[in-house]
């Protein structure tokens, strides 16, 4: 059985706060997830003084200030990222955080990070992008926002300067994103242009679009959570809560048992039903020895434990064409030949 790799996207849900972030890691494991995630950025080497917030942030902030007010509002120091990976590890799940500048890429691989998050808006970065290639470990990049190209463009430069496995991540960049924006079918783009796994990093309110993209193929779902949709922050309106992420694991881990191997066969289960469900060749009335045995005297009924209706046409037209009955049979008896 194939298990989908789930990333509970705690980000900058925990408002600043260390105990919030470990309390998000604690709801996270408890929820099933296999990694929890968060960012790491310095605000001032992200966005310059005069970058505005986006539009979603306004709207779920409810209030106008720069993006690096904002920013500065939602970091954590070094110490305190330090303080939460020993704590993922403590309580059993992986952390991850996605760096936002090449300052943040240094200080996590000095935690021994494994695995990169890039996220949509670093996939033009050509700096940034090296950086992360140069460390030589598996690559998960979300493509939000981006053409096919620039893609191409990302994915080349990070195997020319030595990235490790490469994961693309489907997205719409935007909080929450309309169902008629998601584009499903853009991650089988993906995945048939650059013959890589593929997932989705998913923006909408709800839980089915990550249910469905598992179904479609998708190895990797990302979704952000939050313990209170209505606390202040840019991204709370957009996140599950904690009760919704377990119900989103819960489903993709039982459309994971659903999937099965794809060889069509009857499952073990179906087996007992086979003889109940299907039908046999029987008597349409009672039949003397030596009869001969046609449509007016022979029909199908169940069980399906005697000669099989697929072979209807064989017994009357061809090999057994003329075939007598070779004893009496009463009506609903099934025919032997």
């Amino acid at each position: 059985m194939r298990k989908t790799l789930i990333i509970a996207e705690a980000g900058v849900n925990h408002n600043g706060s260390l105990k919030m972030a470990e309390e998000l890691a604690n709801e996270a494991k408890e929820a099933g997830a296999d990694i929890v995630k968060f960012q790491t950025f310095n605000p001032n080497a992200i966005t310059s003084k005069y970058a505005q917030m986006a539009q979603y942030q306004r709207e779920n902030i409810g209030k106008i200030k720069s993006q690096k007010e904002m920013l500065a509002e939602l970091t954590l120091s070094d110490e305190e990222f330090v303080e939460l990976a020993r704590h993922c590890q403590e309580i059993g799940i992986q952390f991850l955080s996605t760096p936002f500048d090449i300052p943040s890429i240094n200080f996590l691989r000095s935690l021994g990070c494994e695995l990169w998050k890039i996220p949509s808006g670093e996939i033009t970065n050509y700096p940034y992008l090296v950086e992360i290639a140069k460390t030589g470990k598996r690559v998960i990049m979300s493509t939000g926002m981006s053409t096919l190209a620039e893609v191409s463009e990302a994915v080349k430069l990070l195997n020319t300067h030595g990235a490790g496995k490469i994961s693309l991540l489907h997205c719409t960049t935007q909080y929450p994103t309309p169902y008629v924006d998601v584009n499903l079918n853009a991650m089988l783009t993906l995945k048939n242009t650059f013959n890589v796994e593929v997932g989705y990093s998913d923006h909408t309110r709800g839980i089915e679009i990550p249910i469905a993209a598992v179904a479609m193929g998708a190895t990797i779902i990302e979704k952000h959570f939050t313990l209170d949709r209505n606390m202040e922050g840019p991204d709370h309106k957009a996140s599950l809560e904690v009760n919704e992420l377990k119900q989103m694991i819960m489903s993709i881990r039982n459309v994971e048992k659903a999937l099965g191997n794809g060889e069509k066969k009857p499952a073990d289960i179906e087996i007992s039903n086979m003889e109940i469900a299907r039908k046999s060749i029987v008597a349409k009335k009672n039949i003397k020895k030596g009869d001969i045995l046609s449509e007016e005297n022979i029909t199908t009924k169940r069980p399906g434990n005697g000669i099989s209706p697929m072979e209807w046409y064989n017994l009357l037209w061809t090999s057994v064409l003329g075939t007598r009955a070779k004893r009496n049979f009463e009506e609903d008896e099934l025919i032997e030949i």
